[in-house]
């Protein structure tokens, strides 16, 4: 039998199989709402088989977007759209999670695909744009000469509201009917700012040692266990190394991962990466080792992301004990049925998969003779 498309049990929920879809910004929503963009994109990948479908970073406070057209839950009228987009995943079989998230020094950025901030006033009223000034642990910009601006200092008092904007982002995460909530504290953004010497200058109980360091994912952590039910679990998102010699270190994340999991955490979602100055041995598979560290070492089960959509090595990955879930992002943008697609290819001859409207999928191998109905 696969064991990439063996059901998993994290807390009280099972997944139908270990394939997840990572989060991915669309840079498509307006004041942080979800829209029809948004369903139709993650809808597919539950009609794919996928297990898990993760929604994108997901600001708990509007100044703690990527871009102004990224997605939202600051507000509970921003619940709806999600509950709709949760309800569709949950008819398809699939599970659904989301990711809350702050920025950090690394907000109020252009939507990607545009040349900067190149919108005219007609477009800026049209998407609602906004432009503001960021927050991070230390007063240091990002990267000079990219479209970042200097952020400003949290306070204190800044920090205790990062704190209490993830928990009212997570109650209403359980309101619109997730699974499992994950955290983001990876790619250089807000928390994962407070971990890493590279952007963390602090001096007081948030800086300067490691323990301190990790003092606000902790404590975020922390306070989003203590509202969401017991029942679901917690997924964080780390950066398992900065990939510089400055920088946040496997050793660091292994340390890290023992301390969340005497929090209540679940299951840690292992990327990496996310300063300038990184030097990234991007290829196949080249995160895989990271998941497996914190796996291992750390004693969560893990996420392997980052170029996985070779279907023999994915199952081996899962069967070999180096990653408990194989996470796609850019391969499900490239391929929304990989799962069902993927677990043909490991052997399975039955379409169970499949949503019953496509069964004429079947009817069409068996008189193409692909699949198990090939002849000799």
């Amino acid at each position: 039998m696969s064991q990439l498309f063996s059901p998993i049990t994290l807390r009280g929920l099972t997944l139908r199989n270990r394939t997840v879809v990572a989060p991915m910004c669309q840079y498509s929503a307006q004041d942080g709402f979800a829209n029809d963009w948004h369903f139709a994109h993650l809808g597919r990948f539950a009609i794919g088989g996928f297990g898990l479908v993760i929604l994108e970073a997901t600001a708990v406070v509007a100044e703690g977007r990527i871009s102004y057209a990224d997605l939202g839950l600051w507000k509970d009228e921003q619940i709806a759209p999600f509950a709709r987009i949760v309800d569709f995943l949950h008819s398809q079989g699939a599970a659904a999670g989301i990711q809350l998230a702050h920025a950090g020094r690394k907000a109020a950025t252009p939507v990607p695909w545009r040349n900067g901030f190149d919108e005219t006033d007609a477009e800026k009223a049209a998407l609602h744009f906004e432009s503001w000034t960021p927050v991070a642990p230390s007063a240091v910009i990002h990267a000079e000469g990219k479209n970042f601006t200097a952020p400003e200092a949290l306070d204190e008092a800044g920090i205790r509201n990062v704190i209490d904007a993830f928990v009212a982002s997570a109650i209403r995460a359980d309101k619109a009917g997730f699974d499992t909530v994950e955290i983001h504290a990876a790619h250089g953004y807000l928390l994962n700012q407070f971990l890493s010497p590279l952007a963390n200058k602090r001096t007081d109980q948030y800086g300067g040692s490691r323990e301190n360091r990790m003092r606000l994912l902790l404590e975020v952590v922390d306070a989003v266990r203590a509202v969401w039910p017991e029942d679901k679990p917690l997924v964080v998102r780390l950066s398992i190394t900065d990939w510089h010699p400055e920088g946040w270190s496997v050793e660091d994340s292994v340390a890290l991962t023992r301390e969340l999991k005497t929090r209540g955490v679940d299951a840690i979602d292992a990327s990496s990466g996310g300063f300038e100055g990184a030097v990234v041995p991007v290829g196949p598979e080249y995160q895989v080792a990271l998941a497996t560290a914190v796996r291992k070492e750390g004693g969560l089960p893990s996420m392997a992301v980052g170029l996985l959509g070779d279907v023999l090595r994915a199952e081996a990955i899962v069967a070999d004990g180096h990653a408990d879930f194989i996470a796609l992002a850019r391969g499900a943008l490239d391929e929304p049925n990989w799962p069902v697609h993927a677990r043909h290819a490991l052997g399975a001859e039955d379409y169970s998969l499949w949503p019953k409207q496509t069964a004429r999928v079947r009817e069409r191998d068996r008189a193409l003779g692909h699949r198990h109905f090939k002849t000799a």
